[in-house]
């Protein structure tokens, strides 16, 4: 760990990117990468050899819809008990949180993994996992669906697929990218290959990279060497994990339990095939059709608080400080959007390592 955050390797990386006098912008899609740009001072780094670097839709807390929180929310007020991820809790609709939902007595537990919430189904009369997460996590979910399950557990499925929102970004034509910082971990699961196609139809280098700041600044030479060259084409620098093929293993799971669907994302129109929903082999398990009776009463919800601009922020388009309500009507303690809640969120990053601005 310590070689990859050698001040003087980041330095000589710097300096090279400097002397080939580049203004160019790169997107990256994952909150991890946010992190340490933000964590170790990269950005201002970058920007002063030519490199800005907008975050994309990385974040799976952030890009879970209002819609699908408050379907949770619904859920628990009928007598559900709703197992989620920590992060969850306090992302806000206009029903209030799910944390408000457990503060007027329902249950809502927080777990640690989905096998928790399948063992505490054994404790209550309906279990609904909310199961958040990109190619990263789905594979845990979809590991459970094929073993003997409870009768009484079912999934609430808000696993998203990460390429088709790539493809969004590039065709929304918001603005210029030059360059994309694939996500390591992703790419751990999905391989390269699915990347492909940004590189050869829209002639957009790409590099694969993990999560240390000489991972990122490398990921950023190497793009900026391909536009010098004039090649577009998918590199991994995260050799050390991440294989052409993936993980096959991984990859037949998700293919046997999950199909893709078409699906809204916050702050995008409806992406095609950007979902991950159960086979009907496992009907018996998909809570959105265990529990249709209650989510077709659920009234409908605003997606964004008015005055949250989060959808910006995940499409790129913005930067967390560039909110109106950034630091002042919004903040990790009195959350307006998500991105404010999850520590994979632009704005909880930027307000954790740099403050209000």
């Amino acid at each position: 760990m310590f070689r990859l955050r050698n001040e003087d390797a980041a330095q000589r990386i710097l300096d090279s990117i400097r002397r080939e006098d580049v203004n160019l912008r790169f997107m990256h899609v994952c909150g991890t990468h946010q992190d340490t740009l933000v964590r170790f001072g990269l950005d201002p780094m970058l920007r002063e050899v030519g490199i800005e670097i907008r975050q994309g839709p990385g974040c799976p807390v952030c890009v879970t819809t209002t819609g699908e929180v408050a379907d949770a929310i619904a859920l628990a007020e009928a007598g559900r008990t709703i197992a989620v991820f920590g992060d969850m809790l306090k992302v806000p609709t206009p029903m209030g949180s799910l944390g408000d939902a457990k503060a007027r007595g329902h249950d809502v537990r927080i777990v640690y993994s989905v096998e928790d919430a399948v063992r505490l189904s054994s404790e209550v009369k309906h279990m609904v996992f909310m199961g958040i997460g990109f190619e990263t996590t789905s594979p845990t979910t979809a590991a459970v669906m094929v073993e003997k399950l409870p009768d009484n557990f079912s999934v609430y499925s808000c696993h998203r697929l990460l390429p088709p929102a790539l493809h969004a970004i590039i065709n929304m034509g918001e603005f210029r990218i030059d360059g994309l910082i694939e996500p390591g971990h992703v790419s751990a699961i999905i391989g390269v290959d699915p990347y492909q196609v940004f590189s050869t139809k829209y002639g957009i280098p790409q590099v694969v990279t993990g999560f240390e700041p000489l991972d990122l600044l490398m990921a950023v030479h190497m793009l900026v060497k391909q536009i010098k060259e004039g090649r577009a084409q998918v590199e991994n620098e995260y050799g050390r994990l991440v294989k052409k093929e993936g993980n096959p293993k991984a990859i037949k799971l998700l293919e046997r339990v999950f199909r893709p669907v078409d699906s809204a994302w916050r702050g995008f129109p409806i992406i095609p095939q950007s979902a991950y929903d159960l086979r009907e082999e496992f009907d018996d398990h998909n809570a959105r059709l265990v529990h249709e009776d209650v989510l077709k009463d659920r009234p409908p919800v605003e997606e964004e608080h008015r005055g949250c601009r989060c959808g910006e922020v995940l499409r790129g388009i913005i930067e967390s400080h560039e909110c109106p309500a950034f630091g002042k009507g919004c903040t990790p303690r009195y959350p307006m959007g998500p991105c404010m809640v999850s520590r994979e969120g632009g704005c909880n990053i930027a307000f954790r390592y740099q403050g209000k601005m």
